[in-house]
């Protein structure tokens, strides 16, 4: 599973197609794939398990995101103000 993972990070070039956004809109895909990261990273660290699984959606966020979206998000959650449920 680790290797899976690990080959798909070393070969990933752009966010892939993802069914659950067929649209050419792609706004929500970006804040899913910003939550799904954040809330993987909340889960395995609970566990005491690696992080690494979790970078993938660090990945395709931060190839779909405006780096402006991303450094908002950031600091509402640090304020406590994100409205996201992580």
């Amino acid at each position: 599973m680790a290797e899976d993972i690990a080959t798909k990070l070393q070969n990933y070039r752009t966010a892939p197609f993802d069914a659950r956004f067929p649209n050419q809109n792609q706004t929500r895909n970006c804040f899913y794939n910003y939550l799904d990261f954040h809330r993987c990273q909340k889960s395995l660290d609970a566990k005491g398990v690696d992080t690494a699984p979790c970078d993938w959606y660090k990945r395709v966020y931060k190839s779909l995101c405006p780096i402006s979206w991303i450094q908002k998000w950031d600091d509402q959650r640090e304020a406590g103000t994100f409205p996201g449920k992580i």
